[in-house]
């Protein structure tokens, strides 16, 4: 069973509007009296810097959305909290005085945030859990299957190991933040895979998804393993695998061994092409940040049937069951699948990718 329990069921949620067009501060939904229009203010609050996803994608797609949505009378507030719990709790309270319509959130730490989520139901102010599942009263969620996240990592570097992997073989396993729920969930489905294939040689759980803190947990390990030990090494993200990649040339490994990613990043491209990482997973970040936008406009405007469309899916939190929801499909991406992922998704141009330092390389794969 998953973590997260799912169902594919239309979700049978009503709406219960205020009359400014949110959700009455108790929170019962029995019935539905939108005034909203086009003129709605969104809050968008992101986690961190560290991930380019975020400021490179997900905010500038939700604000064209919203936008586009709104005939270009939405208004949006956005705020990154650089991956400091305390500065998004700041932030949040301030979209709550300031008294935004809907808040589309991304949370540094899930269960800290509940009692923000709170506030702002109190006030009437609806949230839209985004990428990470918040705990409080969210009214839904929109992300990836985040254990089929970790499942295909798991796959894709049991692949790159060959037909000949052992048990004896010693992964070096970079997980996520403590505090992020996906990390946990990313973990429990790379284990799902990677149990009995392998031997775990070691395992961090790193704080903020903080390359820094990954290159000296790598450099730990293979101290303690050996460099020529090292079969592979999981690592949760992109940015992780960049510090990962430092740690193993500064203690002399030249061949890299299937290192793993997330998120697409385009130095993580680029590092597949050179051979220095194994695959990233790509999630098409315009159907996750569309979907979140749309989702958030379609709230306070009582839009019903749009948003149950948008919602057939259910998640449970700790704190919150039967969450209406949209989970995106993701995909991984070897160096012969990048021409048909990010470049044929318009993430990238063929031109970023293949700077000069890349140009043989992208030739090699019939990218030009």
């Amino acid at each position: 069973m998953r973590r997260i329990a799912m169902f594919v069921a239309a979700s049978t949620m009503t709406l219960s509007l205020a009359g400014c067009g949110m959700l009455d501060a108790t929170g019962s939904s029995t019935s539905a009296t939108p005034t909203k229009g086009n003129d709605i203010t969104v809050g968008v609050l992101m986690p961190d810097t560290i991930n380019t996803r975020y400021t490179n994608f997900d905010y500038p797609i939700m604000a064209s959305k919203i936008a586009e949505l709104t005939n270009k009378q939405g208004h949006v507030t956005y705020a990154n909290a650089a991956s400091s719990a305390s500065k998004q709790v700041t932030q949040m309270q301030k979209m709550i005085d300031d008294k935004v319509d809907v808040i589309i959130l991304d949370a540094v730490d899930a269960h800290g945030i509940a009692s923000s989520v709170k506030k702002a139901k109190d006030a009437g102010i609806p949230v839209i859990a985004y990428d990470r599942l918040a705990e409080g009263p969210i009214d839904s969620y929109v992300s990836f299957d985040n254990e089929l996240v970790g499942e295909v990592q798991a796959r894709t570097l049991l692949e790159g190991l060959g037909s000949n992997v052992d048990t004896s073989d010693k992964v070096i396993m970079v997980n996520g933040s403590p505090t992020d729920p996906n990390a946990k969930q990313f973990k429990t489905g790379a284990m799902s895979e990677l149990s009995g294939k392998v031997t775990i040689a070691a395992s961090y759980d790193t704080d903020k998804w903080d390359p820094v803190i990954a290159q000296k947990e790598t450099a730990k390990a293979v101290a303690a393993i050996g460099k020529d030990n090292v079969a592979a090494v999981y690592s949760a993200n992109d940015a992780m695998a960049g510090g990962i990649i430092k740690a193993l040339k500064a203690a002399g490994v030249t061949n890299m061994p299937p290192i793993t990613g997330q998120d697409a990043d385009l130095d993580a491209i680029q590092r597949i092409l050179a051979g220095e990482q194994y695959m990233t997973v790509y999630k098409p970040y315009p159907d996750e940040a569309e979907a979140a936008a749309e989702m958030a406009v379609y709230k306070v405007q009582g839009k019903d049937i749009q948003f149950d469309a948008l919602t057939q899916d259910q998640v449970d939190s700790p704190t919150t069951k039967n969450i209406p929801s949209q989970l995106v499909q993701v995909n991984a991406v070897t160096k012969s699948k990048i021409k048909d992922t990010v470049v044929a998704d318009g993430i990238y141009k063929v031109s970023q990718i293949c700077t000069a330092a890349y140009k043989s390389a992208c030739a090699a794969v019939g990218l030009k």
